[in-house]
């Protein structure tokens, strides 16, 4: 179960360590570990979708 709090910066999650998706597990956004929970920081600036196809 994933908690999102929204804020004027961007996102704000909380999740256990196996719903962690690739760029957070690589660190790519900040990541905090709380005991068995991770925080995580999406900036507004980073979307947390993919970014489409990769380049040829």
């Amino acid at each position: 179960m994933t908690i999102r709090i929204r804020l004027p910066g961007g996102t704000l999650k909380i999740k256990k360590k196996d719903e962690l998706r690739r760029r957070e597990q690589k660190r790519q956004v900040p990541v905090w570990r709380v005991g068995d929970y991770f925080i995580v920081w999406w900036p507004s600036s980073m979307s947390d979708r993919p970014s489409g196809r990769p380049p040829k």
